[in-house]
Formats: C-alpha cells, structure tokens, sequence
C-alpha cells in the first residue's frame, strides 16, 4: 500500500534526513513491488510549503528516491505512491500541495464522476487523474466554505465521501508549516501515531525504520526535544504507537497538544472489498504490508 509518514516538532523547525526508498541492495529492496511515485513536503520561512516529488518509471526516479536528502522543517510529510488511479506521472505523485497545506492519501475512492461534479468550479484546483487530489480538492472546498477552519472542513470532505461514493480507504494526512491532521477511515488501512518524548523510549535520537514501510526518517534533534509522528506502519519497538480508530481525526496544534474525536462513526454507505478493485487497486492496497496488519482490525 502508499505508504504515509508525518512527523511534527511543533514551531520550532529541526533538522531530519529521509529515505524515501530502501538502498537498493537490500534483501527488502530486491523483492518488493518497485512503487510508482515518491516525495517529501517540508516548510520554509514564512510557512512556505516545498514539495519534492518524482514519479519512478525509470532507473532515475528510483534514484532520486534512494537518495537521502536532510532538510530543516517543523513539519514533513513524506509518500511512497503505489498507484490505483492514475498513471506513473509528477502530476500524480504525493504530496500535493494548495496555499500553505500539503497532503497525502491512502487508499481507494471510485466514482470519480460524482466527486467532479461535486467539486463543480474548483475542479480547477486539479492537475492529474488520482482520487486523491480530488479528495484533497475537495477538502479545501470545504475549508474555504468554513472560514478557513481546516478539521471542519476535513470533516465535512469526508462525511460527504462516506454518504456518496464507493470507497476502500481515506486515511489521509494534511499538515501547514506547525500544525498536523490525520485521518483513519473505516478499519480497512492502518493508520499509527506517536506521541515522542524527547529521546524517545531509548533517549537517543530519532531513528524511524520498519521492515514494512519503504520511509525512513532520522533526526538528531529530536535527542532532546519532543515530537509527533503519523505512519501507515509501526516505525520502531516504542509501545507508545498508537493505532487510531476508524473515524478518527487527530490534530497536532502548534505547542504540540494532541486532541483526536470520532467524526464518522457509522460505516461507509459504499464500502469497497479488495475483491471489488480493479486488479491493480487491489494490488496498490495490499503490497509490502505487514503480515501482522495483512487483515483489517477493529480499533
């Protein structure tokens, strides 16, 4: 599946380094499913969003995502694109960005057709052929409706997605320059967070790996001071990984103070199966997965 990883310090920016791919030479490298797309979104001054994103369809792509690259932020959200809409193209790669918010999903959403139609004029805000930037099209419609408030405006998104379209997940993050929202809905993806004291469980830096997820995140920074992390995977032995609840929407605020509420408890009117995708949707949603996590769980 897409794999997603957040990560926040709050206000004050720290500085991390990312793999967005495994070394090539790697036992993990050489027998996984090579993914379709790969980027990191981190913030300037000012608040300024930069995306750096690449679709991988030839050995360069796979070479800018095997790369590691350090960037100083106070957010970053980073992706692995396993495609299930859309072809291998930049316009198609997470993260996408619009004003000062960035954002990435996982999952499948059909019925593209109705999605436009409700977005009507701000169809225009649309580049490439995925779900996904449709889904964030559409959650920036509703902030705008709502004053700028973002989680209403996640919220209302969503709700509208969960009454009117077939769906198999829309776990998704979005972040500003100090501030992060996280999404899981329903239970048919995963979606972990962290609440990181500084030095974590072992008081040592942060060094965010797994088996399962292609992202790997380091920070030496964060050796003495706090943040939180959002991933489609367990990323160490820390028991503080929490998985979050279907329906669940969590907001990091800039001082660092979680808060999280159930914003759709009732299931999907359309809930997709993975015998109900297209062969290669089937596949985006199931490859590289944990065997542990290969099943949906009840949060």
């Amino acid at each position: 599946m897409c794999h997603m990883f957040a990560l926040t310090s709050g206000a004050r920016p720290v500085e991390a380094t990312f793999w967005l791919l495994d070394a090539p030479d790697t036992d993990r490298a050489q027998t996984a499913r090579a993914p379709d797309g790969a980027g990191l979104a981190v913030f300037g001054q000012g608040g300024t969003p930069h995306v750096i994103k690449q679709p991988i369809t030839s050995r360069i792509g796979a070479d800018f995502a095997h790369q590691p690259r350090t960037v100083v932020s106070s957010t970053f959200v980073a992706h692995v694109r396993h495609a299930s809409t859309g072809r291998a193209n930049l316009a198609n790669t997470h993260p996408f960005q619009h004003e000062n918010r960035v954002f990435a999903h996982n999952g499948v959403i059909e019925g593209l057709d109705r999605l436009e139609a409700q977005l009507g004029e701000d169809r225009a805000m649309v580049q490439g052929d995925t779900d996904s930037e449709r889904y964030f099209a559409l959650i920036n419609r509703e902030i705008a409706a709502r004053d700028g408030d973002v989680g209403a405006g996640i919220v209302a998104a969503v709700q509208w997605i969960a009454a009117n379209l077939p769906l198999y997940s829309v776990n998704m993050v979005l972040a500003t320059a100090d501030e992060l929202w996280a999404l899981r809905y329903p239970d048919t993806n995963r979606l972990y967070m962290l609440r990181r004291e500084p030095g974590g469980r072992h008081h040592r830096h942060l060094d965010h790996a797994s088996p399962f997820s292609e992202i790997r995140a380091r920070s030496l920074d964060l050796a003495d001071r706090p943040a939180v992390a959002v991933e489609s995977e367990r990323m160490d032995e820390d028991p503080a990984w929490r998985l979050m609840t279907s329906g669940e929407l969590l907001h990091v605020a800039p001082d660092l103070t979680v808060t999280s509420r159930v914003v759709i408890s009732i299931p999907p009117a359309h809930q997709l199966s993975l015998d109900d995708l297209r062969p290669e949707a089937a596949r985006s949603q199931t490859v590289n997965v944990d065997p542990a996590d290969s099943t949906p769980a009840v949060a």
